[in-house]
C-alpha cells in the first residue's frame, strides 16, 4: 500500500524561495495522540494538585482547631485546680470559725488538753451562721488579717515557735492571697500565697521552726524551698536565686533558708510566700505579725 504523505510548501515574504516538506501521515497521528495524552495528563496533575492543596487547608484547620482545644484544655485544668485550691481554703476556714466558737477542738496537741471542758451548744447556731457568711462571702474572709478569724482554738503565745508568725522578708505585698489576673496570661487565678517585693539577694527568714521537706526546682515556682512546720503547717518559699538548706534540716524560726530571686515563673525579684494547712493554702496575711531584728538573723551554710 502506497504510503500517503502531507506536503508542506513554506515560502519566504518576498515569494522568491519556496520550500516543500513532505509529513509522512501517522506523523501527524502521532502528534495528535501525544497531544491528547499531554492534555490528559495536565488535566490529571492540575487535578491531584487542586486536592492536595484541598487535604493542606483541612489539615491546617484540624492542626489549627486541635491547638485552640488544647489550650482550653489547659485552661480548663488551671481552672478546676484553682477551683480545687478555693475550696480546700473555704473548708479549711469553715474549720477555723468551727474551733473558734468550740464546736471542732484540736486533739492531742500542745495547743489544748485532754481535760478541757466540753464545747458550749449555745455557740452551735452561730458557727453555722459563721459557716454560710464564709461560703457567700470567700474573697471577704480571706483577706481577714490577725485581729480576725484565729487558726489555732484556745490562747497561743504570740511568739509561739510553732505557727509561722514572721515576714520571711520586709519588703511591700505587690500580689496578695486569692483571685488576681494572671501576669502573664490575664486570665482570671487563684493565688495561693503573697508575693512580697524585695530587691534580689535578699535574705528569706523561715517564718517557724520545722524540717525542710523541699529544696530544689519546681516548674512555676522555680528554686523552692518547702518546711514542715509541724501540726498541718507547712511553709513554702518560692521564686529564691539561691537555697541555703537540704531536705531533712531542722530549722529554727527566723533561720536564714534562702535568697530572695526571679526564677521560675516570676516577672521581678520578689518572694513568692505560702502558708499551707494540710496542704491546704490559707491566707498567710494573718501570720505577718512581726520581724526578726537584723543583729538576730542565723545565717546557714549550705547549697
Amino acid at each position: 500500500m502506497k504510503s500517503r504523505f502531507y506536503t508542506l510548501y513554506l515560502a519566504s515574504s518576498d515569494a522568491r524561495n519556496v520550500r516543500k516538506i513532505r509529513v509522512p501521515y501517522y506523523v501527524f497521528q502521532l502528534v495528535a495522540v501525544l497531544a491528547v495524552v499531554g492534555a490528559l495528563t495536565l488535566a490529571a496533575a492540575v487535578t491531584s494538585y487542586s486536592r492536595m492543596l484541598l487535604k493542606v487547608a483541612n489539615y491546617n484547620e484540624l492542626r489549627s482547631d486541635e491547638n485552640r482545644l488544647q489550650r482550653q484544655y489547659v485552661r480548663l485544668q488551671v481552672q478546676a485546680q484553682d477551683a480545687r485550691l478555693q475550696l480546700s481554703s473555704i473548708q479549711s476556714l469553715a474549720t477555723e470559725v468551727a474551733m473558734t466558737y468550740g464546736v471542732l477542738r484540736w486533739r492531742n496537741t500542745p495547743f489544748r488538753s485532754q481535760g478541757d471542758p466540753a464545747p458550749n451548744p449555745a455557740n452551735f447556731e452561730t458557727s453555722v451562721k459563721q459557716f454560710h457568711f464564709l461560703m457567700q462571702n470567700a474573697s471577704l474572709v480571706s483577706m481577714v488579717d490577725a485581729s480576725g478569724l484565729h487558726l489555732l482554738p484556745g490562747p497561743v503565745p504570740a511568739n509561739s515557735r510553732l505557727v509561722p508568725s514572721l515576714w520571711p522578708v520586709l519588703g511591700p505585698i505587690t500580689s496578695p492571697f486569692g483571685e488576681r489576673e494572671d501576669p502573664f496570661s490575664g486570665e482570671p487565678a487563684f493565688h495561693p500565697g503573697v508575693d512580697i517585693g524585695a530587691p534580689e539577694g535578699t535574705p528569706v527568714l523561715a517564718t517557724a521552726d520545722g524540717v525542710v521537706a523541699f529544696a530544689g526546682w519546681e516548674d512555676g515556682y522555680g528554686r523552692l524551698v518547702v518546711i514542715d512546720d509541724g501540726f498541718g503547717f507547712s511553709t513554702c518559699y518560692a521564686h529564691l536565686s539561691a537555697f541555703s538548706v537540704q531536705p531533712g534540716m531542722h530549722i529554727d524560726r527566723g533561720q536564714v533558708i534562702g535568697y530572695v530571686g526571679d526564677s521560675g515563673r516570676s516577672t521581678g525579684p520578689h518572694l513568692h510566700y505560702e502558708v499551707r494547712i494540710n496542704n491546704t493554702p490559707v491566707n498567710p496575711w494573718r501570720y505577718l505579725r512581726s520581724a526578726m531584728p537584723v543583729s538576730a538573723v542565723r545565717q546557714t551554710q549550705g547549697n
